[in-house]
């Protein structure tokens, strides 16, 4: 027959008790969900553009710090790739910040203005279908995944409405959308060609670039043609930083987790997250211990051993962590859908996180078992009775 555990009835005979404990558990595990969902949204958002970006190596310039603080270096030095072996075709990246107007309360904001050559495959196809109206004087295609500050850009344009505005000052129509998404750099994000967008910055050098993409023939080795164009431009130059597509990705993440303060506070929530539940399950267990003190004692005179009554206190901290995890869990979906809709970050509930958070969990509660156990080895039953 099965034996209900001690460690259960314990706890369940303070049902107030027992609520009040999965409750602060499900506060931890929901700060913790919060805090290594937002970290995860940075970096998959500061990264999601160069995933998107058709290249096997790339240039910036050494002074770039990351996507939204890029500096320009010539576009000579790109011209000059294609002078390796092993290199199939460049195309010259365009980034820089302008003025959006929301064309329905004519409000303003900061937006991302990528420009490129309509002619290169810069950006996949599933990023950006279709390039044609680009080609167009002073047209865009708008991210439709930006904030909802920029104005209800899609539902105008899927209406079958035509959608102008001013970017920078100059006048824009929108002629297509395309799907990426805000970052913690960018609230919104437009693509047009290279010839627009330095109509739309006409102070800006022609010769000054701010990506470079360089694309190698079928089954060259990428590693091989690295090194030397590190030897031939990084090296000899100095005024240009050749990565390779991972090398650019890391380069952006290094930017958001050393370089910002960003990536330090969500580590110190996540820790607080932790020490917050632990501290309120050592409480818990430390009054269910207090209060169950003779019982303790009566179980040690009557011949169990101190490592029985350590399993029950364990038992208990393992049972708090399963049951307060599981509502915190559900409560961090509804969370997550929450934010996800109101800033447009890419924050997901993810296998790898929902692991992580359970075994901190217990983890969480294992500690607190270990502090608060102390208390039944001190159990006499000379000093009780």
């Amino acid at each position: 027959m099965f034996a209900i555990p001690l460690a259960w009835l314990q706890l369940q005979r303070e049902r107030v008790r027992l609520l009040i404990a999965l409750a602060g558990i499900g506060f931890a595990v929901i700060l913790m969900f919060i805090q290594l969902g937002f970290q995860d949204a940075l970096f998959d958002s500061a990264v999601s553009l160069h995933e998107n970006m058709q290249g096997d190596i790339f240039l910036i310039s050494p002074q770039s710090t990351s996507l939204i603080a890029m500096r320009s270096f010539s576009q000579r030095r790109l011209y000059q790739a294609l002078g390796f072996a092993g290199v199939e075709s460049i195309s010259p990246v365009y980034l820089d910040f302008a003025l959006w107007k929301n064309p329905v309360d004519r409000g303003t904001r900061g937006i991302l203005v990528i420009g490129f050559d309509p002619a290169d495959s810069v950006f996949s196809q599933q990023l950006v279908p279709n390039v044609t109206p680009i080609q167009l004087p002073d047209v865009v295609l708008f991210d439709q995944k930006s904030r909802a500050e920029f104005g209800p850009i899609a539902e105008l344009f899927n209406a079958g409405k035509t959608v102008q505005t001013e970017v920078g000052g100059r006048r824009v129509t929108v002629g297509d959308l395309f799907e990426l998404g805000a970052s913690f750099g960018a609230d919104g994000n437009i693509i047009t060609s290279d010839l627009n967008f330095l109509r739309l910055f006409d102070k800006r050098n022609k010769g000054l670039i701010d990506v470079g993409i360089v694309k190698l023939k079928p089954g060259v080795n990428t590693e091989t043609v690295l090194s030397e164009m590190r030897k031939g431009l990084q090296e000899r130059s100095q005024d240009v930083k050749v990565l390779s597509k991972a090398g650019f990705m890391q380069f952006e993440e290094d930017y958001w987790r050393s370089s910002t303060a960003i990536g330090f506070i969500f580590a110190v929530g996540t820790a607080i997250g932790f020490l917050v539940g632990t501290i309120i399950v050592y409480q818990i267990l430390y009054t269910d211990i207090s209060d169950h003190l003779a019982e303790y004692a009566t179980l040690k005179a009557m011949g169990y051993r101190n490592f029985y009554l350590l399993r029950v206190v364990f038992q208990e901290a393992v049972i708090l962590s399963m049951l307060g995890y599981i509502p915190g869990f559900f409560l961090s979906l509804g969370l997550y859908t929450l934010t996800r809709n109101a800033t447009a970050l890419p924050l997901w509930m993810t296998l790898d996180r929902a692991i992580l958070v359970f075994g901190l969990t217990v983890i969480m509660c294992t500690i607190s078992g270990a502090i608060a156990v102390r208390k039944v080895q001190d159990a006499d039953p000379a000093d009780i009775f």
